[in-house]
């Protein structure tokens, strides 16, 4: 049976309605998948075979995760980082860290404790995951102590993130973007044609002035605004409940995650940091900083192997909904791949057009294939291969192209529900996933609508 090109956007916009219908986004992730499976076996096998297989192909999809060694890595990280959560909490560490900080006057305000996680985003700019993680854990127990949101936390640790990793490049990220941009023969190198891409990610800036412009003034708008004015969900569980006990268990964990994996980037890499692997080195860090933890809170004589286990399956239980999400959203990433669904898409942008509106028209395809897959590396590795031929049969510059795909799909990713970054964002800062969203859209949106703007008029000069 033939399927045509169009049905290919069906799974992500099943994924999407079911998201906005039922607030369900594992059902979402699980319709999308069957969904897409279900066309690639009409596409090839016909309308019988079709119903009788396409459960099974979708199982066996999910399955297929497990076949990449970084998926699981991944996987295994989220699972860790729940203990190490655990840890930290259970320790009293997080409590002292968020007293210690107010004490000395370095959170002593709401505006400076909106500031830190800001600043921690910043600092952290190794890995995205990481960087948000750190940035919730830090900063949980403060928005809670001045009355803040963490939908609040969520949007400030997610849009700080992603843009920061993708402007400073001495990363995972970097080192991904080089690997998909160096077998094209362009007219500078494709270092120095990613080190151009800094200014010209027009998204990634306007998306960090404006989280400076909500901190600095304390400004919200929007869904957002509604949260701050009854954060008491938020504040149900807080960690400030568990009793006081010294800041160590909480710094020196974090200390060494965020130290070692800059140590693991360059063992992985061969004394390379740019060629380090971002999923070995955040899974090693994550583990040692859960040795350390755990080691530190046995000594203190406080806790034994017995407690500490069952307060790490406590920690993982917490993050086993993320664990799913991430887990299903890779399989839809593979399958929507398989299924041709970026192509697609790419393929109506990169039509018959005016060239001086390719730029803007392609960060619209990056955002909306990173919306529809909810991964920015997925949309990287798909419309790169699309957008630098464009560069050297057209003429058009190389630094502006690869920008508006590298915003597009972190725009697209800040939009979605079904993002792990999204999840691993309301998971840090103790939020509901969809309030999240539904909270950082606005701020996203008008982000990406003076983006488009900013990438007709660099068209037009460029």
């Amino acid at each position: 049976m033939f399927v045509s090109e169009w049905m290919t956007i069906l799974p992500p916009l099943l994924a999407v309605i079911v998201v906005l219908w039922k607030k369900e986004v594992i059902l979402a992730l699980l319709v999308a998948i069957f969904c897409s499976e279900l066309l690639l076996i009409l596409s090839s096998q016909g309308l019988q075979p079709a119903l009788t297989e396409f459960s099974i192909a979708s199982v066996e999809r999910v399955i297929g995760v497990f076949g990449s060694p970084d998926n699981t890595r991944i996987l295994t990280f989220s699972m860790l980082v729940g203990a190490l959560l655990g840890f930290m909490r259970y320790s009293g560490g997080v409590t002292a860290t968020v007293e210690f900080l107010i004490k000395k006057g370095i959170s002593g305000t709401a505006r400076r404790a909106r500031m830190l996680p800001f600043l921690t985003g910043i600092t952290i700019f190794i890995e995205s995951n990481l960087s948000v993680l750190m940035s919730g854990i830090i900063s949980r127990g403060l928005f809670d102590k001045f009355n803040m949101s963490r939908a609040r936390l969520a949007y400030i640790i997610d849009s700080t993130s992603a843009p920061i990793c993708i402007l400073i490049l001495m990363n995972g990220w970097g080192a991904y973007v080089l690997g998909l941009v160096s077998s094209y023969e362009l007219e500078q190198s494709a270092v120095s044609t990613l080190i151009q891409t800094i200014p010209l990610n027009f998204y990634a800036l306007i998306t960090i002035a404006i989280v400076l412009y909500t901190i600095i003034a304390d400004k919200t708008h929007g869904p957002m605004k509604e949260a701050e004015a009854n954060p008491k969900k938020a504040l149900e569980t807080t960690d400030i409940e568990i009793e006081a006990s010294k800041p160590r268990f909480m710094l020196i964990p974090l200390f060494t995650m965020s130290v070692s994996m800059v140590g693991f980037m360059f063992w992985t890499g061969n004394g390379s940091f740019t060629d380090g692997s971002g999923s070995r080195s955040v899974l090693y860090a994550t583990a040692l900083a859960a040795l350390v933890a755990y080691v530190m809170m046995i000594i203190s004589g406080r806790f034994t192997h017995k407690k500490m286990t069952e307060i790490s399956f406590k920690g993982m239980n917490e993050l086993l909904p993320l664990v799913v999400i991430v887990l299903f959203s890779l399989a839809l990433g593979a399958s929507l791949k398989e299924l041709g669904t970026g192509k697609f898409i790419a393929g109506i942008v990169a039509g018959n057009i005016p060239l001086f509106l390719i730029p803007a028209l392609i960060f619209v395809a990056g955002g909306l294939m990173s919306f529809s897959t909810g991964t920015s590396w997925g949309t990287f590795a798909l419309l790169i291969p699309i957008g630098m031929p464009l560069v050297i049969e057209l003429g058009l510059p190389a630094p502006l192209i690869l920008s508006a795909i590298l915003g597009g799909g972190i725009f697209g990713d800040h939009c979605s529900p079904i993002s792990d970054t999204t999840a691993v964002s309301a998971v840090a800062s103790g939020c509901d996933l969809l309030e999240h969203v539904k909270t950082q859209l606005p701020y996203a949106l008008t982000a990406g609508g003076l983006t488009v703007v900013f990438y007709i008029v660099a068209g037009l000069v460029m």
